[in-house]
């Protein structure tokens, strides 16, 4: 009884944790286990991770581009930005992947005679960068996703809760948290107009997967709590405290993989 009294409140339902948990693995054992264990890193939205200074919005614009793809470990991809309107009619299908698909290492490659797929932003989103790296990274995932063979637990109609979920997997988790229901739009994907997105895990089901991620890669609360708005603190502790009391009996070999 005493146990449970102290024992940290859960966030989101049994179900919707079993899902998270089942869709990590997924995601562990298709998008490289080897890079989210030695190079992927918690992405904070401060100078240390998007440094240097810029004479232009567009400049600003592929500095966030380039660092987002690099921590998402999609340098190799053949993916670009632009603020102008996309004249490509590369898709995802045009892709091929071979067995490694993210890091220094990642083997992709474009059909011949197709050019790089292009994101689009719009200037003005250049003014809230913390959107526009949180659109960046939902698109950069959306691409990782689709491009897949194995579907997610739930198969194709929970490809956008997947997306969501895999931006967490990159890193980006607190960023997601951040912006949840910060701004509305389309969802980001290759050759849409806008990197605004439209968030598919609620602000709990995402600072769920933060804390899944931080408990894995043994990073401590006090270097996230920080950086999150003051009201998803607390759930995000509770996440944290629930996650490390139980995932040593996780019944997912790769999220215990990721821990050894």
């Amino acid at each position: 009884m005493l146990a449970n009294l102290f024992s940290p409140k859960a966030i989101i339902d049994e179900n919707t944790k079993n899902w998270i948990h089942d869709t990590f693995a997924w995601a562990v054992e298709n998008f490289d286990i080897n890079v989210l264990k030695n190079d992927a890193r918690l992405v904070l939205p401060t100078n240390d991770f998007y440094p240097g200074s810029v004479s232009s919005i567009d400049e600003m614009a592929q500095a966030m581009f380039t660092n987002t793809k690099k921590y998402a470990g999609m340098q190799q991809w053949p993916v670009q930005i632009t603020s102008r309107a996309a004249e490509s009619q590369t898709a995802i299908e045009d892709l091929t992947l071979g067995k490694v698909v993210r890091g220094d290492n990642a083997e992709v490659a474009l059909s011949e005679g197709n050019d790089a797929l292009k994101l689009g932003f719009t200037p003005n989103q250049v003014n809230q960068p913390q959107d526009l790296i949180a659109g960046i990274s939902q698109a950069l995932a959306s691409i990782l996703v689709v491009s897949n063979k194995v579907l997610p637990p739930g198969g194709k109609e929970y490809l956008p809760q997947a997306i969501d979920l895999v931006a967490c997997f990159m890193g980006f988790g607190v960023i997601f948290a951040n912006t949840a229901y910060q701004f509305k739009g389309g969802c980001g994907s290759c050759n849409n107009a806008s990197l605004n997105r439209q968030a598919a895990l609620t602000e709990p089901e995402t600072l769920y997967a933060l804390a899944l991620f931080c408990v894995l890669k043994k990073e401590p609360m006090k270097n996230v709590k920080g950086h999150l708005k003051s009201h998803l603190r607390k759930d995000f502790v509770n996440a944290y405290k629930g996650i490390e009391k139980s995932i040593s009996t996780s019944t997912q070999p790769a999220l215990l993989a990721v821990l050894n």
